[in-house]
């Protein structure tokens, strides 16, 4: 019964108010700060490391430990925003997220450090949820649309940015305070938002609000913590007993959370990750096939950057431009991946990911054949092939996994792709960013070309896999969750 009135669309929303287009600006802007906070401390690793003499799992666990914690609390943060009112829940993230900023800013160790950083994952976990959940409950038809689809485009955005940003404060060096400006530059922007919310952002809540699954939530961030700090911190400390024994644990943590979920849905209730969606043909294939990219995807920004840094000596704004060439052809192809979808279905994802395989393959052929005489240009025509690749894949995946789920559990089915996205963000850093570590001392090039080839080689599975997803693709605005 529960899971009945849980999953009702906007209807079951209070009669919200309007949002205009200064209300979708203000909601953009407050989703893409947790975004761009993902990549943006990827250029300051080395600053980091020097300045706070950090190690290299500690810097791993800087991003990744974001992310994890991101992932953990997603579908939390979409219910709480259901329940208590999405605009208040949106507002008190974004304190959150411009405190745990402050705090990441003036970090005197790097303990004190990832320690903001998990704190800011929780608020941006807060944040982006009542983003598209506002965007279904108020807007409708064209406008619901091309808010979609800007918030889409925010990504590829981000990722510019940040990368272009980051790399430009931590240049600067602004007063001699280093790296600290990339996490301080969000409390101006971040009081902005705050206090035009309250002005151009309806309040909007859910009448029949799912309650939160703390059970299978503490059990699902308990798997990933058991899978990356282990795998983060093994290497340097040269694998002592507590680091198998908590992996060995990851897989009996996973199992007890299906079966904890599974119980959770035979009662009516909600899970936060229902075991039923993987009855569904297009959610098995998907986030089996999913899962494996989104893992070389967070590996590739963190590994490319170190590379550029530490093997190329390039300083931080060099590095962000590096990126640049394949950060600007995501966004083209981002622009183009509706109307590819809608003539081609699920072939733009089997393309799209061929087109990135072959970049890929383009890029290690660049760096590894001419290491370590490699200029940042020479880079910039296999990164764009990268890019446009990508592009096609991010825009039509969502679609063709939910393309199966019935419409009333588009919004369950779209968090919990979300979360598989943000959890193989983070554990790409931890698995394919310590294979890198660990290779590095036998050549920084040869690392690279190593885990960029084992991230080719699962773009590839894809490429193949897509075809067994369905043909059909759902409609966009149906398959965004409202919880996620």
């Amino acid at each position: 019964m529960e899971r009945r009135r849980a999953t009702r669309t906007a209807s079951a929303d209070a009669q919200p108010g309007p949002l205009g287009s200064v209300g979708i600006a203000v909601l953009l802007l407050g989703a893409f700060l947790p975004i761009v906070d993902f990549f943006i401390v990827n250029v300051a690793l080395p600053t980091i490391d020097s300045t706070l003499h950090a190690s290299a799992p500690t810097l791993e666990l800087v991003v990744a430990g974001y992310g994890t914690v991101y992932a953990a609390l997603l579908v939390v943060g979409g219910r709480l925003g259901d329940a208590f009112g999405r605009r208040h829940v949106f507002v008190g993230g974004l304190i959150g997220f411009t405190i745990t900023s402050l705090a990441c800013g003036l970090a005197p160790s790097v303990g004190v450090l990832i320690a903001a950083r998990l704190a800011q994952g929780a608020s941006a976990a807060l944040i982006v949820p009542q983003v598209l959940a506002t965007f279904q409950a108020t807007l409708d038809g064209p406008r619901r649309a091309r808010a979609l689809g800007l918030y889409g485009a925010t990504a590829g955005i981000a990722t510019v940015v940040g990368q272009l940003v980051g790399g430009l404060l931590v240049t600067a060096d602004i007063a001699g305070t280093s790296w600290r400006p990339i996490f301080l530059v969000n409390v101006p922007i971040g009081l902005l938002v705050i206090a035009m919310s309250s002005k151009v952002v309806p309040a909007t809540r859910s009448q029949t609000p799912a309650s939160v699954d703390l059970p299978g939530t503490v059990l699902f961030a308990a798997t990933l913590t058991a899978l990356l700090v282990p795998l983060a911190e093994g290497r340097t400390l040269h694998w002592p007993f507590w680091t198998w024994l908590v992996l060995a644990a990851a897989p009996l943590l996973g199992l007890a959370t299906y079966a904890v979920e599974r119980r959770t849905e035979r009662r009516g209730s909600v899970p936060l990750l229902p075991p039923s969606l993987l009855g569904v043909r297009s959610m098995r294939r998907g986030l089996a096939l999913g899962l494996p990219f989104f893992i070389g995807f967070g590996a590739f920004m963190f590994v490319f950057a170190l590379t550029v840094q530490n093997g190329l000596h390039a300083d931080a704004l060099r590095s962000g431009l590096a990126i640049t060439p394949m950060a600007v052809m995501f966004l083209i192809g981002s622009l183009l991946t509706p109307r590819a979808i809608a003539r081609f279905g699920r072939a733009t994802l089997g393309v799209g990911a061929l087109v990135q395989a072959i970049g890929l393959v383009f890029l290690i052929i660049t760096v590894v054949g001419s290491w370590p005489h490699v200029g940042l240009l020479d880079l910039a025509p296999a990164l764009a092939i990268t890019g446009f690749g990508q592009s096609f894949v991010f825009g039509s995946l969502f679609r063709l996994v939910l393309a199966d789920v019935p419409a009333h559990l588009a919004g369950i089915g779209g968090g919990v792709l979300i979360t598989l996205q943000q959890s193989g963000l983070a554990l790409g850093v931890a698995t394919l960013g310590t294979l890198y570590l660990g290779l590095e001392g036998g050549g920084i090039g040869r690392a690279f070309g190593i885990v960029i080839g084992v991230q080719a080689a699962l773009v590839l599975i894809l490429a193949v896999g897509s075809r067994a997803l369905p043909s059909a693709t759902a409609p966009l605005p149906d398959a965004v969750p409202a919880e996620a």
